[in-house]
C-alpha cells in the first residue's frame, strides 16, 4: 500500500506546505512554535510487549505513528519495543523477536504504551495454545515491577485495551479516571478500587494517564495524541490513510468536521478539500478551487453537493468553526483574534457561522472548557 510522499524537514507554515501524494493522500508540513528549520521535536515511545500480546493493540496505534512520521517533519516519534523477554508468540501465532529489554530509566517526556493480551494464542492451523504459563505470569510481574520503578511524572502512560490492567496492578491508575475493554471493566475496578473506571468511552484522558477501550480504540486514542502534538492536519491525513474516522474526543462519537463529507472516493473533490483544510484562512475563490480540481465552477459545485453533501462555502465554514471551537477550548484568545486566525473577517461573522452549526453561543465552549480544566 503506498505510504505517501516523505517530506524534508522544513519550517514552512502549514498553509504553504500541503501537497498530494499517491492516491491523493495528504502530506503536510507544519511548523511548530520554537522550532527552527532544521529542528525536530523527538518523542521517545516505548511499547511494552506482554506475553500473549493481542497484536492489533500495538499494530494499530504504532501504524498511526509510522504514518505520522511520514506525512510531517516537525515531530518524530521514535518507537522502541520493550519487554521482559526478547521474543514471544502473539495472539494470532506470529512470533515477535528482537524485543529490547526493559530499560532501567526512561528519557523525560517519554510515552509508555501498554498493550493488552489474550487468554489463548491461536496456533498454526487454527487451534489454540494451553493459556497462561508460569513464564507468562513471571513476565507479567516483571512488567508491573518495571512500571512501578520507572514511570515518573512527565511520562505519558498510554494503555490500550487490557493494558490498563498492568497499569492498575502497578498502582499507576489510583486517583485517575480510566477505561478498558468493556469485558474487563469489573476486573479493572477490582484491581484499582481507587480509580474511576468509565464505561462506554473510546478513550479517557486524565493528566498524564491515557487509556482506551477495546482493541481498535487504541487507534482513536493515538490519533488524538498525534493531533495534540503534530497538529490537526497531520491527524486527518493519517486517519484518511488508515480509512478510519477521526473522533474529536473519547466521549464524543460524532464525526469530526475535519472528516465530515470525506466518505467518498472522488479524487478531484478530495484534492479541493485537502487544499481548504490545509489553509482555512485563505479566501478561496470558487474559480481557483475549480481550476485545482480540473473542472468548471458549476461542475465543482455540483460535485460538492453530490459527494460532500454541502456547498463549497459551507464546507469551508464548517472547518473554520471547528478550528474556532478548538481555539476557544485550548487558548484564552479573544473572539476577534480567534476570528482572524480562523479566516473570518470579524467576530460577528464568526458568530453568524457558529449559529448555523451550534445551538449554544461560542462562549459556552469556553465555559465548558474552564469547568473541565
Amino acid at each position: 500500500m503506498p505510504d505517501g510522499k516523505i517530506m524534508k524537514q522544513s519550517a514552512v507554515p502549514l498553509k504553504e506546505a500541503a501537497t498530494t501524494g499517491p492516491r491523493h493522500e495528504v502530506t503536510v508540513q507544519q511548523a511548530k512554535p520554537g522550532l527552527g528549520a532544521d529542528e525536530v521535536r523527538r518523542i521517545p515511545v516505548f511499547v511494552v510487549v506482554p506475553a500473549r500480546l493481542l497484536l492489533l493493540d500495538i499494530a494499530g496505534p504504532v501504524e498511526v505513528l509510522r504514518q505520522a512520521n511520514r506525512v510531517q517533519s516537525s515531530v518524530r516519534f521514535e518507537v522502541h519495543y520493550i519487554g521482559p523477554t526478547s521474543s514471544l508468540q502473539s495472539s494470532i501465532g506470529i512470533t515477535l523477536a528482537a524485543i529490547e529489554p526493559l530499560p532501567q530509566e526512561l528519557p523525560p517526556q517519554s510515552w509508555v504504551v501498554l498493550a493488552g493480551d489474550v487468554e489463548h494464542v491461536m496456533l498454526c492451523g487454527g487451534g489454540f495454545g494451553p493459556g497462561k504459563t508460569a513464564d507468562d505470569e513471571a513476565a507479567e510481574k516483571a512488567i508491573v515491577k518495571w512500571l512501578q520503578t520507572t514511570v515518573r511524572p512527565g511520562h505519558k502512560l498510554i494503555s490500550v485495551c487490557t493494558g490498563a490492567l498492568s497499569a492498575a496492578r502497578a498502582g499507576l491508575l489510583d486517583g485517575y479516571s480510566c477505561t478498558t475493554h468493556y469485558l474487563s471493566c469489573d476486573e479493572l475496578r477490582a484491581i484499582a478500587p481507587r480509580a474511576q473506571v468509565l464505561e462506554n468511552r473510546l478513550y479517557v484522558e486524565d493528566g498524564e494517564r491515557y487509556s482506551s477501550a477495546g482493541i481498535t480504540a487504541g487507534v482513536d486514542l493515538m490519533l488524538y495524541l498525534v493531533h495534540r502534538v503534530a497538529g490537526q492536519s497531520c491527524a486527518v491525513a493519517v486517519a484518511r490513510y488508515l480509512v478510519v474516522y477521526l473522533r474529536r474526543s473519547g466521549s464524543d462519537p460524532q464525526l469530526s468536521p475535519w472528516l465530515e463529507g470525506r466518505n467518498h472516493i472522488h479524487p478531484a473533490v478530495h484534492r479541493v478539500q485537502d487544499a481548504i483544510a490545509a489553509d482555512i484562512t485563505k479566501p478561496w475563490s470558487l474559480r481557483a478551487l475549480a481550476r485545482m480540481a480540473g473542472a468548471g465552477d458549476r461542475h465543482l459545485s455540483r460535485l460538492f453537493h453530490e459527494h460532500v453533501g454541502m456547498s463549497v462555502p459551507e464546507y469551508r465554514n464548517r472547518l473554520r468553526v471547528a478550528h474556532a471551537q478548538e481555539l476557544l477550548r485550548e487558548t484564552r484568545l479573544d473572539m476577534e483574534r480567534i476570528a482572524e486566525q480562523c479566516g473570518f473577517n470579524s467576530a460577528r461573522q464568526l458568530r453568524r457561522a457558529w449559529e448555523r452549526m451550534h445551538k449554544t453561543p461560542p462562549r459556552e465552549a469556553r465555559i465548558h472548557s474552564l469547568r473541565h480544566s
